[in-house]
């Protein structure tokens, strides 16, 4: 097989092209379709944050950040939350360098490699995915709460729209990521 080597200028702006369109179809996907979805009180189902777990190991962490932040914005222009998206957003992309490198492979991250279920594996994903979405959940909904006389309730709500929020990022990565390993 022929591997092509891009120009690194002709692959920042590929890179560039395919997280803007992933910016736009995640936060299209979050006010239009998942905004609606009721699972009662206690799950809310955030699938927004799958734009920041996929960023590309390489991604400079000050564009991580502004990238987090940014998303976080855009989703509280939405629902009209007064920064509460934005501030978990912007936690989870500081955090995120260090979650990688704790879970980094002894040989290191592939270059132009995406954080996906099929290029990293099924445990790592689990620990990455699930530790990002339950740091952003905890923010956000204690946040939201800004208060601890509801401590166990609020826990309960972090943990079920963890668990649901994952399970939906995990089918959207079957459904439109194909598979980049060999097996």
């Amino acid at each position: 097989m022929i591997a092509l080597n891009l120009n690194p200028r002709c692959r920042v702006i590929n890179n560039l092209i395919k997280n803007s369109v992933r910016f736009i179809l995640l936060v299209l996907l979050q006010v239009v379709i998942v905004q609606n979805i009721r699972l009662g009180s206690y799950i809310i189902l955030l699938p927004y944050i799958l734009f920041i777990l996929l960023l590309p190991f390489e991604t400079p962490k000050l564009l991580v950040l502004f990238s987090s932040f940014l998303i976080g914005l855009t989703i509280d222009m939405f629902y009209d939350t007064a920064g509460l998206h934005a501030a978990a957003c912007t936690m989870i992309g500081f955090v995120r360098f260090y979650i990688l490198k704790l879970l980094a492979p002894r040989e290191g991250y592939d270059p132009g490699q995406l954080p996906t279920v099929d290029s990293m594996g099924q445990v790592w994903f689990l620990t990455y995915g699930g530790l990002m979405i339950f740091i952003h959940h905890l923010i956000f909904f204690y946040l939201e709460m800004f208060r601890f006389d509801e401590f166990f309730r609020t826990m309960l709500r972090v943990l079920l729209s963890t668990i649901g929020t994952f399970v939906f990022i995990y089918v959207v990565q079957f459904l439109f990521y194909k598979k980049t390993r060999n097996e």
